[in-house]
């Protein structure tokens, strides 16, 4: 692999778990650095776990090569660059994240007076507009759409990848014995306007159950 050094480089973007930089050999090209950082509660806990990055990033190439099949949609990944630094196509982000729920946990438990860890009859699709500042508040379609925040049309692609993707993951954790309770994804625009699975699929974003 790559020897990388960020010393004195600005990244691009920089979030709670990772920092994204510019790729100085293709302006359509970034380069994704995970982080060692931890957090909770929106950023209100902060801890630094020494190798997080590097396993995060791991999970992430393990996630993406698994889902790297014809009938799933196309992912940003391109390939591993260091440890913790993976190369990927650049997108705009679309602000709407999908939250693919298995079974009942975290924020709709409390929402709709659930029964923790019930599973649901269908994966339960939930959006969220994503802001820092409003907390990622739940959103509908409709919202969604009008607000300019997603087209329609791909929002309907993100919902169908969703229950794609969900369906890979449950089979891949279910073979440990392990439950996929649920997760979060974001898509991105490319230069092209083409619809891209981005950012990451990690334990950040998972909740995995006995």
């Amino acid at each position: 692999m790559l020897t990388l050094d960020f010393e004195g480089v600005e990244p691009i973007y920089e979030g709670k778990s990772k920092a994204v930089y510019p790729w100085p050999a293709d302006p359509d090209l970034v380069m994704i650095r995970f982080k060692d950082d931890a957090t909770a509660f929106n950023g209100e806990k902060h801890e630094v776990l020494p190798g997080k990055g590097g396993l995060n990033c791991e999970f992430n190439c393990v996630m993406m090569d698994l889902l790297d099949q014809p009938f799933l949609i196309d992912h940003h990944m391109v390939a591993r660059l260091t440890d913790d630094t993976i190369l990927c196509k650049k997108v705009d982000i679309i602000p709407v994240e999908v939250v693919v729920r298995n079974k009942a946990a975290g924020s709709i438990v409390k929402r709709y007076q659930l029964e923790e860890g019930k599973p649901f009859p269908e994966p339960v699709i939930e959006l969220f507009y994503k802001s820092d500042d409003l907390n990622d508040p739940l959103v509908g379609e409709d919202a969604a759409v009008k607000m300019h925040w997603c087209d329609s049309i791909d929002l309907m692609a993100m919902k169908q990848a969703a229950l794609a993707i969900n369906a890979q993951l449950k089979a891949f954790w279910g073979s440990y014995n392990i439950d996929l309770v649920d997760f979060k994804l974001e898509f991105g625009l490319d230069k092209d306007g083409k619809l891209l699975l981005a950012d990451e699929i990690t334990p950040d974003g998972c909740r995995l159950g006995p």
